[in-house]
């Protein structure tokens, strides 16, 4: 880390002391990066997370000590951590503004607290601290010797008897290695950069003022300066803002939008605060993204401006027409000779290599801006004789695409380099623009020379002959088609279109989709040869398939072209190389329901399970990742078990140097384990304790998935005895700082399960697990709340002290009753089930009526569903147990809508209900709500129920209601 911030950081020319780091793009990446390692570490590294530093970090925060919360002792202008070191001093204190922190821990959650802030305290942390691992692991470690780091780190651990050493070289490492990540990680931005110049932006300006005013033939209703006056080195900004790399500042009023105030630099352009008066002062605080140029920010903050640009065909003009000259011209007689070449041999690599100097030369003159701009606007009538050319490849007529096609447009937009956009006359009646538009190329430096030399190919697909045709084929798939500039160039050219069209050829060799090549048994057995090329046509088609199946259109065209049952046939192959996306194209697929039926109906589970015994790996992950999709289904999961898929499945668990397989076949494990058949043969095969195993130093990726399976496991009494004993209990709660909402929600719901067990909870609440989950219901995410209130519940049930311990959490009562005001279902039914929990405590209940919970509860009483009405009716039934309660829950009218509870047909509702409706009949006002609500016939019903609870609940309250009326008929005759 100290090598990265000492050579890439951007710093201002303020001096090595008191410099500040640049805005810029570099610097920007650098700290996310920072934050994503930082924010991690804590449940990544749980052990060294708690190593104290040599020395503090310090710096000026801009946190409040009110943001500090459980876990922190805060006063008015100082914050304490409750961690401390061995001599008892905080790991974290802060005094207002200045905040100093001893270790990664306390880091992760300072970041965590910080939120939106993060970035802001990420820098003033690198910024006050520029070598930060001699304070972390002392002067040993000094990053300007980098050559002796490594051998002082082996040295030290050799001389060394301290215990912590260990964790001290393995900090080491971990920071060696981020340091590597930030250099490889940095090099992209570094290679893409380039800064703009004074005169770069001087010119932008000035060709956006000449399209400026009003009406439909302009881009933007006025662009000006804030300041009249220019330096000598073209700059307009203040120099106290030159030395953090700014040029100028500019007022910039769209025809859709209000005035925007932006600041242009070396680094990009920007929006800033705004003028702050008449006389030209700017707020210079970034209020957004950074873009590469002018351009391409008003692009994005301005349809109307990009929209009006493309009306005038905004391109390159000379530096257009001499890339043409030199890389656009297609040979007049396209034979397969001149072909092959082309695309051959010293021929290849000259061309490529004239064109990367060419490329070279471009970005030189580049820096020397020119005022060789011209503007003309084709309004030419559309449908014209001269508009219409005929494809030579299909023979069909169509008008030629515009000269600035919407992909080009795209890739330049999302290149780093500079875009120069003139506006240029398109018309030209020669043979040569009479193809399609790859000689109209605009911003021609931009682009690499793939580009150029497969729209090149592409020609030759639409005027070739069959043998020309193969090879063009033959050599576009010597180039990465994966990536977008490659797409874009096929599309660009029309060679979409081309493509689609040869699937209609008779020229097998030329087909990108033909899966039927099943063998007919009524025919003669055909050739080798033959056979082998109708399984490459088929294996083609499915890579095909494959690479459209991400879409959900594309998915359902798939079920309705009849794919399933031909991926199903082929799934029977033994080609491996066919097999994989075969089962990619199902994995992809099996996301939907309809297709997941389908998956059933044809039998592929079978053969998916077959395959998970394969030694290809990638055919193994794509199996397991299929189940994985397909489990959700009830019948699916025992359709996994009945055809042996268990067992390859928990032995692929040993395997776990291949982190994509091992995520596949956690995934399809947790999935098979809703089914409490399919986690007894896991329990069988060992499978249980491999698991634990996992829940270290694995990527996140793989611990969701672990954490899901050993929570559904959990479930059974003997699987969390083997948790237990395998010590899977530390690691799951220290899982339970991290930020990843998916873990979350699956390390909560296992931690409650392990907390069924009174041995395990001992262990919990030792491991300070039940104050990890209640400060998660803070978290913003609904499913995380849930779960942890879902958690909390078994921890109070089953805690040796749990009064006491509810208690001890700063604020914790209030929190949760304040959850009764959430719109969230789930949520307010596991916060109801934890509120009824806490509520066996008489003091926790004063406290929580004291927040108005009785209030709170009344108003969620009106709900149809079903899962809130069972658990808000216990906790109605609790909450009865306090003072005047009863009568509250009256007069806040939740007795009627419970007595229609009584009609829900779920036998958990009934007896809850029942229970509430017992307690509340113990108030005169509540019994006659109950009666004029037609409560008697529905309880006389569930007296005579096998529940005896039920039956006892429903007695009593009826008892209660004809005391109630007996007393009533007593009084009125005396």
């Amino acid at each position: 880390m100290g090598v990265a911030l000492r050579k890439l950081t951007q710093w201002t020319a303020a001096g090595h002391g008191t410099g500040i780091l640049e805005i810029t793009p570099l610097n920007e990446a650098i700290l996310k990066e920072i934050i994503v390692f930082v924010e991690s570490f804590i449940y990544k590294h749980p052990q060294e997370a708690k190593f104290v530093f040599v020395e503090p970090l310090e710096w000026n925060t801009s946190l409040a000590p009110s943001a500090f919360e459980s876990g922190y002792v805060v006063s008015e202008t100082t914050v304490k951590s409750e961690e401390v070191d061995k001599n008892g001093q905080p790991l974290l204190f802060l005094s207002v503004p200045q905040i100093k922190i001893r270790s990664f821990g306390q880091l992760s959650r300072l970041l965590l607290i910080a939120k939106t802030g993060k970035l802001k305290e990420a820098q003033a942390c690198v910024e006050a601290n520029r070598d930060p691992i001699v304070k972390i692991l002392g002067s040993d470690y000094n990053t300007m010797k980098e050559n002796s780091i490594a051998l002082n780190i082996l040295g030290k651990i050799t001389r060394d008897d301290d215990p912590e050493s260990e964790i001290k070289m393995k900090i080491a490492m971990l920071l060696k290695q981020l340091d590597l990540h930030l250099l490889n990680h940095s090099l992209k931005h570094i290679s893409l950069e380039i800064s703009l110049s004074p005169m770069t932006v001087k010119k932008d300006i000035e060709l956006l003022k000449r399209f400026s005013g009003k009406g439909n033939q302009t881009v933007l209703e006025s662009i000006e300066y804030t300041s009249d006056y220019e330096f000598s080195n073209g700059c307009r900004a203040p120099p106290w803002r030159q030395i953090r790399g700014e040029i100028c500042y500019v007022l910039v009023k769209p025809h859709d939008g209000e005035t925007l105030c932006i600041t242009c630099s070396a680094g990009g352009v920007f929006l800033n605060g705004g003028k702050t008066d008449d006389e030209g002062d700017v707020n210079y605080e970034r209020k957004g993204s950074i873009y590469k140029n002018l351009v391409t920010f008003l692009r994005e903050k301005s349809p109307k401006f990009s929209e009006n640009m493309s009306k005038l065909g905004i391109s390159f003009s000379e530096d257009q027409q001499k890339e043409k000259d030199q890389l656009g011209k297609a040979p007049k007689k396209e034979e397969a000779a001149a072909l092959r070449k082309d695309i051959s041999g010293s021929d290849k690599r000259s061309l490529e290599k004239n064109q990367i100097n060419f490329w070279r030369n471009q970005m030189t003159k580049r820096w020397e801006p020119s005022l060789n701009w011209k503007t003309t606007v084709n309004y030419k009538g559309k449908g014209s004789a001269k508009e219409i050319q005929e494809d030579k490849h299909t023979g069909k007529l169509e008008k030629p695409r515009p000269s600035v096609s919407h992909g080009r447009a795209q890739l330049l937009r999302k290149s780093a380099e500079k875009i120069e956009e003139t506006v240029s006359d398109s018309s030209s009646e020669s043979e040569e623009d009479e193809e399609p538009p790859d000689h109209r190329q605009e911003a021609s430096a931009d682009l690499p020379s793939e580009y150029w030399q497969i729209q090149k190919l592409v020609k030759y697909l639409k005027g070739g002959n069959q043998t020309a045709t193969v090879i063009a084929l033959c050599s576009m798939r010597d180039f990465s088609l994966a990536q977008e500039t490659c797409q874009l160039a096929i599309r660009d050219v029309g060679g979409l279109e081309v493509l689609i069209n040869l699937l209609e050829t008779d020229e097998v060799k030329c087909k990108v989709a033909l899966l039927d090549c099943a063998h007919d048994s009524t025919k003669p057995a055909q050739s080798s040869l033959y056979e082998a090329r109708d399984v490459e046509v088929a294996r083609c088609g499915a890579l095909a398939l494959w690479s459209c199946s991400k879409s959900h259109t594309n998915k359902e065209a798939i079920r309705k072209a009849g794919g399933i049952p031909l991926l199903a046939r082929l799934l029977k192959t033994s080609h491996e190389n066919m097999l994989i996306p075969v089962v990619g194209t199902l994995q992809e697929c099996a996301s939907e329901e309809n297709y997941r039926a389908a998956i059933k109906a044809e039998r592929i589970i079978e053969n998916l399970v077959k395959n998970l015994n394969s030694e290809n790996e990638q055919l193994q992950e794509h199996c397991a990742m299929a189940i994985y999709q397909c489990a959700e289904d009830k019948e699916t999961r025992d359709l996994v078990r009945l055809h042996g898929g268990l067992k390859p499945l928990a032995s692929l668990l040993n395997n776990t140097d291949n982190k994509e397989r091992l995520a596949a076949v956690t995934g399809a494990i947790w999935k098979c384990s809703i089914s409490k058949e399919n986690v007894t043969k896991f329990r069988e095969y060992k499978a249980i304790e491999t698991l634990v195993g996992l829940l270290t130093d694995q990527p996140e990726e793989v611990l969701v998935n672990v954490v899901g399976a050993l929570g559904e496991c959990c479930q059974e009494r003997e699987n969390r005895v083997i948790v237990r004993k395998c010590g899977g209990i530390q690691p799951l709660v220290n899982l339970l700082v991290g930020i990843n909402q998916a873990l979350l929600v699956n390390v909560t719901k296992a931690v409650g399960a392990c907390a069924v067990e009174p041995e395990s909870m001992m262990i919990i609440d030792r491991l300070d697990g039940v104050r990890l989950l209640w400060s998660l219901l803070k978290n913003p995410h609904p499913d995380v709340k849930a779960s942890a209130a879902w958690a909390l519940c078994p921890c109070i049930k089953n805690a040796k002290d749990a009064g006491e311990m509810v208690r001890s959490f700063v604020g914790g009562l209030e929190l949760i009753v304040n959850l009764l005001k959430s719109d969230n279902k789930e949520v307010l039914a596991s916060v109801c089930a934890a509120i009824t929990n806490i509520a066996k405590d008489q003091e926790n209940l004063a406290v929580i009526t004291d927040h108005g919970v009785v209030p709170l509860l009344s108003k969620l009483a009106n709900t149809n569903n079903n899962k809130l009405r069972h658990h808000l009716a216990e906790a109605i039934s609790r909450c009865c147990m306090w003072g005047r309660n009863r009568v509250a829950f009256g007069e806040h009218k939740a007795v009627a809508p419970l007595v229609r509870y009584l009609k829900s047909n779920d036998t958990n509702v009934h007896r809850a209900t029942a229970q509430a409706l017992y307690q509340l009949s113990e108030d005169a006002d509540n019994c006659i709500t109950m009666h004029e609500n037609g409560a008697v016939k529905l309880l006389l019903d569930m007296v005579g129920s096998p529940d005896q609870d039920l039956q006892e609940a429903a007695a009593g309250c009826i008892s209660n209601i004809r005391r109630l009326a007996l007393a009533t008929e007593k009084a009125r005759y005396t």
